[in-house]
């Protein structure tokens, strides 16, 4: 009987000779930063909606809901990235399907 979880089936992404673009650290740090942070000035619009949102959204439309998820999924990216790495280290090495040298 084979046991295969979701994070052993994302391991095996992250290993495969043909890794998708969203599991590769070069791809979704220009976009975290480029896409996620831009404009740069006065402040990262990312930064400017997150204080909206804190202080309760009041007067938010449709518009800038889109436009929060559109600046913030990079980040959810290179978030889930990084926890997929960290949970491959943790795995022992006969249940990770990630292959050590």
């Amino acid at each position: 009987m084979i046991n295969i979880t979701l994070i052993q089936v994302e391991f095996a992404f992250l290993c495969s000779m043909q890794t998708p673009w969203y599991n590769r650290w070069e791809n979704i740090l220009p976009m975290a930063l480029l896409l996620g942070l831009a404009p740069f000035v006065p402040e990262p619009h990312i930064l400017g909606k997150i204080r909206w949102i804190a202080g309760g959204a009041k007067g938010m439309g449709l518009l800038d809901w889109f436009d929060f998820f559109w600046h913030g999924w990079p980040w959810i990216l290179v978030i889930r990235l990084g926890y997929l790495q960290y949970i491959a280290k943790k795995l022992p090495a006969e249940t990770s399907p990630v292959k050590k040298a």
